[in-house]
């Protein structure tokens, strides 16, 4: 490996066992635990990866930062935070106090926790919101085994313009 990423690769723990926090709320409209899930699982099966993953439901965005907590701090390795706000203001207003109490949860405990909202009003039809939510659970749950498993996948991707959820953009040359 380049770049000293074998050392991080080590320090990681490849062949070790990591447990892997799945939150998601009742309020979103589709099932995005289901799909990180079965992305993480087939990601490990596909590359001979440990993992153990505990699943909790609450009800909606401002209930995640307290179930993350109590899940890392009872052992997960790391987290994927999902949720739908929607598109009303009071919705927007949920959202970011969910997100400032899960960048809490991260230092609190040191460990990451990706945040997946899928907002409502990005998508103008429920195709799209589905094509939108499934895009962006998958992707971050492989972004979460990379992360765990494999980072030198994340560092070969740095500055590429890759997104969740939507098209990539494109890179720009950096002088």
């Amino acid at each position: 490996m380049e770049n000293g990423t074998e050392k991080i690769v080590q320090l990681c723990g490849e062949n070790h066992m990591k447990k892997i926090a799945i939150v998601d709320t009742m309020f979103a409209r589709g099932d995005m635990g289901k799909i990180a899930i079965d992305t993480i699982n087939a990601c490990a099966k596909a590359n001979k990866w440990k993992v153990k993953i505990l699943r909790k439901t609450v009800p909606g965005v401002k209930d995640l930062p307290v179930a993350l907590l109590q899940l890392l701090e009872h052992g997960c390795t790391a987290a994927i935070a999902l949720g739908m706000p929607g598109s009303a203001p009071v919705d927007k207003t949920c959202s970011h106090e969910a997100s400032l109490g899960i960048g809490q949860v991260q230092l609190m405990t040191g460990k990451t926790v990706f945040e997946v909202f899928v907002h409502e009003d990005e998508a103008k039809t429920p195709e799209e919101l589905g094509k939108i939510m499934h895009n962006r659970a998958s992707k971050h749950a492989q972004n979460i085994m990379w992360m765990l498993f494999a980072p030198h996948e994340l560092t070969a991707r740095a500055g590429t313009g890759e997104r969740q959820g939507k098209d990539n953009a494109a890179p720009v040359k950096v002088n």
